[in-house]
């Protein structure tokens, strides 16, 4: 395995100092953003789309600190009903997936999308319960645009030989892992999950059980390092569908948080045992998003945390069992 970052907390810095202090932490991969809500702050995807001099440039400046890109992120929403909006991720979801075939990186991560409630409704519409009646009704509307849209997109990454890697968000259409599989069963199996646990965990899923669920279907296919704290006394007063802003940490019933500062040690060992159960030996890709802790601190935190979890050999035979 190895401990990747998701690099838009670096932002402020170019990939050319971001890479021998990644370095220096013992990170191995690096999942750039390349559009959509990371940016690409670090990978410019207008620059290096067909650009051999710059491809070439990138990988030597990738072997100089024996790193390798993990995925390429473009996380956005192609499903919108906005037209312009939907065009727009839909170009840098399919020019990402170009690069990543150009780069040699397998796997782009992003976001299942999700559309209006209706044909005729502007606003994405985020159903999580089938009564009243037309709330159905719009749910089965928004599986037969997804359908249609993932089918084609997941033909295109086939065709350059590039995993799908969507991570289960609220306010997407793919949230929780059964809809993950659901979505994988009807489109085919370059489409899977980008499996981060933080959106997980206050929906009251046990991450072990969903990485087993998942890994049963060969459908996990990029891994985000990232944890949530439940704060029990504010979850308890309002439950966990929060809508308070995340900088009013006070007052919210939930928070992402560094690895380590949701769930302990001993739970990340868990994770990281599950998941070769399963077959997944890639990349634990940090993902910081810890309105507590600076993003070079929580980031260096994780890594602390996730050096002394990740298995960096192979099982032998079970010479004991002979």
């Amino acid at each position: 395995m190895e401990i990747g970052v998701h690099t838009p907390p670096l932002a402020d810095e170019p990939l050319e100092k971001a890479l021998p202090y990644l370095d220096g932490l013992g990170v191995d991969a690096i999942e750039p953003g390349v559009g959509g809500h990371p940016g690409q702050a670090h990978l410019t995807r207008e620059e290096y789309l067909d650009d051999d001099t710059e491809q070439a440039e990138l990988r030597d400046l990738l072997d100089e600190y024996d790193m390798r890109i993990s995925a390429l992120a473009t996380h956005n929403n192609p499903l919108h009903p906005d037209e312009d909006r939907a065009e727009t991720a839909d170009t840098e979801l399919r020019e990402a997936i170009q690069l990543a075939a150009q780069l040699d990186v397998g796997t782009v991560t992003c976001f299942s999308g999700l559309p209006a409630g209706g044909p005729d409704d502007d606003v994405p519409n985020w159903i999580t319960a089938p009564w009243p009646p037309e709330h159905a009704a719009a749910l089965e509307y928004q599986w037969e645009r997804a359908v249609d849209y993932w089918d084609d997109i997941a033909d295109e990454a086939a065709d350059h030989g590039v995993d799908i890697a969507i991570e289960m968000h609220p306010n997407m259409l793919v949230y929780e892992p059964h809809g993950m599989a659901r979505l994988r069963e009807e489109t085919g199996d370059r489409i899977g999950a980008n499996f981060d646990p933080s959106h997980l965990y206050w929906q009251g899923i046990t991450i072990t059980d969903a990485i087993r669920y998942l890994g049963e279907r060969d459908a996990i296919h990029h891994f985000h390092a990232k944890d949530t704290k439940i704060y029990d006394a504010q979850a308890r007063e309002k439950g966990v569908l929060d809508t308070t802003a995340y900088d009013d940490e006070p007052n919210r019933s939930w928070l992402f948080r560094s690895v380590g500062y949701g769930h302990d040690e001993t739970h990340w060992k868990d994770i990281v045992s599950t998941l070769r159960m399963v077959g997944y030996d890639g990349a634990l890709s940090i993902e910081h998003e810890d309105s507590l802790t600076s993003s070079r601190e929580g980031l260096e935190k994780a890594i602390d945390l996730l050096a002394r979890a990740v298995f960096e050999t192979q099982p032998g035979e079970a010479y004991w069992a002979e």
